[in-house]
């Protein structure tokens, strides 16, 4: 008898036809003679819509209150894919994330799950029903209720998969979403993007922090660290979706496997500040202490002066240039420059750990197309370069077929896959 992990997304659960067929989902696990945890997401755009209404009370709500707000979105979700399962003869048991026993620092608005406590979980699988959990939030030690951030639930479903070793009963955590699986760019902008039958845990979390939006990063990362298997599948039709699983020596025959796209950047720019130890650590710390996730890094020195340059969202762009504004007060001197309507495409795959020749057959065809490359940066299994968005849907194009990903219909890439 194996352990699934099953998690539904917002859209998933949007209406109660969408969620009459999930349950069907869980109910074709439980009837295979299977154990399952379900991880629900608010309905639709619930959790917009508490934010919005949060906004219409107070311009500045507290971090507390917005957490208590925000987590009632998950217990209605729960309730009614509680109330479906029963329907169709499913027992379950709607749960809190707290209920199910997730712990987190208490940093409310982005709390970091510390432990998971299986106890109430054993309990509910033991007397036959189907715990249906609140995805995006838990429960300080101190009881305080809090939530994980955008894109919670899915690190809510890998959390509990590890903490019940799925793996070890041969099951695996299913991510059900609106779209069948990884694509080697999204569909969407790329017409003849192919899905992938499996993916390493490294390349998709590259994808993901460079803009594919199938999985959340923190979801990805916690999979990689405890081996659980990660099944990502539509939630309304029948497919053999992406399974993101660790890297094995034949994934790196092929070159890249990815291309993405991140939309709506800027570039701040620190320019002749003094090129003195410290510097650079004054900066960045005053950014993080606003809450800011900074991009790619450039710095260049010119003897005793240095220019830094870095990117961020835009949104992010007025609280940056405050923070960037009192570093240069501090130093005494320099000049700050804000760049905008910026993007990054970027390509990814293991196999640049063995291939040479990525960098200049990305360069080459981006220069052929007449793209102009504002900045470059590189991993072991990425290329990125960021370029005027104006030019970024047909840069990602141009990126994608350069490394053949064009080529590969469905089938081929699936086939493709099991032979790496």
């Amino acid at each position: 008898m194996a352990v699934f992990v099953q998690k539904f997304g917002g859209t998933s659960v949007g209406d109660p036809q969408r969620i009459a067929r999930c349950a069907a989902r869980v109910k074709q696990r439980v009837d295979e003679g299977h154990r399952v945890v379900v991880v629900v997401s608010a309905m639709g755009h619930a959790t917009d819509e508490l934010i919005e209404l949060a906004g219409r009370v107070t311009a500045r709500p507290s971090r507390r209150e917005l957490d208590m707000l925000m987590a009632t979105g998950e217990q209605v979700s729960v309730a009614l894919v509680a109330m479906a399962l029963e329907k169709i003869g499913v027992a379950a048991t709607s749960l809190t994330g707290g209920q199910a026993g997730i712990l987190t620092d208490g940093n409310h608005g982005r709390a970091l799950i510390s432990e998971v406590s299986r106890a109430r979980l054993d309990e509910e699988l033991g007397f036959g029903r189907v715990p249906v959990v609140c995805g995006f939030q838990g429960v300080s030690r101190s009881g305080e209720i809090t939530t994980l951030g955008r894109g919670g639930s899915d690190t809510t479903a890998v959390a509990l998969a590890s903490a019940l070793k799925v793996a070890e009963t041969g099951g695996c955590c299913e991510i059900f979403t609106d779209v069948d699986g990884v694509y080697t760019a999204d569909p969407r902008l790329v017409p003849t993007a192919s899905k992938l039958a499996r993916i390493s845990y490294e390349e998709m979390l590259e994808l993901a922090l460079l803009g594919a939006q199938v999985m959340h990063p923190r979801a990805v990362l916690f999979g990689e660290r405890y081996g659980v298997p990660i099944h990502v599948r539509h939630s309304q039709r029948p497919d053999e979706g992406t399974m993101i699983c660790r890297e094995t020596p034949e994934m790196e025959q092929m070159m890249v496997v990815g291309a993405a796209l991140k939309r709506d950047l800027g570039r701040v720019s620190l320019r002749r500040i003094p090129n003195n130890p410290g510097v650079q650590g004054m900066l960045f710390d005053a950014v993080a202490k606003a809450g800011i996730l900074v991009d790619d890094i450039v710095q260049t020195e010119f003897g005793e002066i240095a220019s830094i340059s870095f990117t961020v969202d835009h949104g992010d762009l007025a609280d940056v240039k405050i923070a960037a504004s009192q570093v240069l007060d501090r130093v005494g001197t320099g000049e700050l420059a804000i760049e905008i309507g910026l993007a990054k495409i970027s390509v990814v795959g293991t196999g640049m750990k063995t291939h040479v020749g990525v960098a200049s057959r990305m360069f080459t065809a981006l220069g052929d197309a007449g793209i102009p490359i504002h900045n470059i940066t590189t991993s072991e299994i990425k290329i990125s370069c960021i370029l005027g968005k104006e030019h970024a849907e047909r840069a990602l194009a141009i990126a994608h077929e350069a490394f053949g990903l064009d080529r590969l219909a469905a089938g081929t890439a699936a086939a493709g896959a099991a032979a790496r």
